[in-house]
């Protein structure tokens, strides 16, 4: 392809050459007929060696330029298909410099966030199977395992019992896994936010509050509800996995009889919802983590989570063109829900 261009500009510069001697030796004929530059005395033959000389010198010194001008341009479009090649065959540290040039920098920073963007995508993909990879093993071999004990005589009543109840347990595990596994490929797929309804957002978490009952009080937990009535314009369902999600994260990492509140607060802009609970704080590192699919920053509570209820909270958001921040200190971990106005 490099070669095939080079050619093909070298072509173009030789016409274009080409068609100037022609234009410059038909002007110094008509000049020389005319008697600008020479007479009669000079004869047929001096007139020839005029026009050839003119002809081929500016054919030489054209040439001569042009391939001063188009030496940087080739040199970087054959660093440029050089880097997209290096790409495609899957090298995504690729990076180029393209001069100080406005053009040039406009492209050079195009690629580099585009070989960025491309490697960043490559390793969430690699993240996402071996996490997906890996989820998915655990259990099955778990049920594998104690199917085995299962088949064994002489166990026990309360035994048999044990075996099975953990092979319940890990089959739910692996249906709950599937399921938000195919609800997250769904929300990455959709880019259309659709059944939108007006509803009462207080009323919702209070109801989210009450399905997660069993989790909280039995960790001796007080939920602060600080909010009044509040209504929001957005998809129902899709909010309500959003505050199931924060607040079973929440109830997880509260320590014992600790504090989890919630708060909700509107604005010309929209509403914002902060679910806060007590807790060991949140560093820089893996806030940036938290969102990945499969990331657990606390691996004893491995066995509790899959990893991907954040990635499922993220993604919703973005889907209402909202955002979540979340801020950590003093103890305490706050994840804050912006949605604007429709």
């Amino acid at each position: 392809m490099r070669k095939k261009l080079t050619l093909i500009i070298s072509g173009v510069v030789f016409l274009i050459l080409a068609l100037t001697m022609i234009i410059v030796g038909t002007v110094m004929s008509v000049l020389i007929q005319k008697g600008v530059i020479l007479n009669d005395n000079n004869g047929s033959y001096g007139r020839i060696i005029v026009i050839l000389v003119f002809a081929i010198s500016s054919l030489v010194f054209g040439s001569i330029i042009s391939l001063l001008v188009i030496h940087n341009p080739i040199r970087y479009i054959n660093r440029l298909i050089s880097s997209m090649n290096r790409l495609a065959k899957g090298d995504y540290s690729t990076r180029i410099s393209m001069g100080k040039g406005k053009i040039g920098s406009s492209v050079e920073k195009s690629f580099n966030k585009m070989a960025e963007e491309l490697e960043n995508t490559e390793m969430l993909r690699s993240d996402f199977i071996n996490g997906l990879s890996h989820e998915f093993k655990t259990p099955i071999v778990s049920i594998r395992g104690f199917a085995k004990l299962l088949k064994k005589s002489g166990l026990t009543e309360s035994e048999r019992m044990e075996y099975l109840n953990i092979i319940d347990e890990e089959s739910q595990r692996l249906a709950r896994l599937s399921n938000n596994v195919l609800e997250l490929t769904k929300l990455e797929n959709q880019s259309i936010l659709t059944d939108v309804t007006y509803y009462n957002l207080s009323e919702q978490i209070r109801r989210v509050m009450v399905l997660l009952e069993k989790k909280w009080s039995a960790r001796n937990i007080v939920p602060i509800l600080d909010f009044k009535e509040y209504f929001i314009t957005a998809n129902e369902e899709l909010l309500k996995q959003v505050w199931i999600n924060l607040i079973d994260n929440a109830v997880k990492f509260v320590p014992e009889a600790g504090e989890l509140e919630v708060k909700i607060a509107q604005n010309e802009d929209g509403i914002r919802v902060d679910v806060i609970n007590e807790g060991q704080p949140i560093s820089e590192e893996e806030k940036n983590r938290i969102f990945r699919k499969f990331y657990q920053s606390d691996k004893s509570h491995s066995s509790e989570g899959n990893g991907i209820g954040l990635s499922i909270v993220k993604r919703i958001v973005e889907l209402h063109n909202g955002s979540i921040d979340v801020n950590s200190g003093n103890g305490r971990n706050n994840f804050s829900i912006f949605i604007p106005k429709v």
